[in-house]
């Protein structure tokens, strides 16, 4: 079989067809990047509901002017449901926001005001490793542990800015 013989009978991939193959896969993507999230957030907020959970959240609230007042009028394990209820919440806003934009919206508002501040455990708690002479390594607990938080954070923003483009199809 000639090369010339190949190609014509192999199909061409053409800008029309990467186009369209293109937003198959980012629409998978965001769905998965939507049920993902709301997996994340539900799983971790149901976790908050145990004595476990909230002594290990303990000092990363305690350190961060963010959430720290949350002591000052609940117990530690009042304050650990009252997190895990909005994680909860927002995982299901989430998972309703593939159908109803506006729940979508709520949600992934939810889901970035969650991370944003959970980021900001970052640089309120002590998450570095000291033993290695001053190079900036994060700690396996809870320095690696909120990492993935940067990651989540731009989930939610892609899934707020997919949701401003849906509600403005409406309008």
């Amino acid at each position: 079989m000639s090369d010339a013989t190949f190609t014509s009978t192999a199909p061409t991939l053409t800008a029309s067809r990467l186009d369209r193959l293109g937003d198959r896969v980012s629409r998978i993507s965001l769905s998965a990047v939507r049920l993902t999230s709301a997996t994340v957030l539900g799983w971790i907020g149901a976790m908050k509901f145990t004595a476990y959970e909230a002594g290990a959240i303990q000092g990363l609230v305690q350190s961060s002017p963010l959430t720290a007042w949350l002591y000052d009028i609940l117990s530690v394990q009042g304050a650990s449901n009252l997190i895990g209820a909005v994680e909860i919440a927002t995982a299901l806003l989430l998972l309703l926001g593939a159908k109803f934009p506006k729940a979508a919206l709520l949600g992934a508002l939810g889901a970035l005001a969650t991370f944003a501040v959970t980021v900001s455990f970052l640089f309120t708690a002590p998450v570095t490793e000291p033993s290695l002479g001053g190079f900036p390594a994060l700690s396996v607990v809870p320095g690696q542990f909120l990492l993935k938080d940067i990651v989540l954070l731009a989930a939610a923003g892609l899934l707020a800015g997919d949701t401003l483009r849906r509600l403005a199809r409406t309008l």
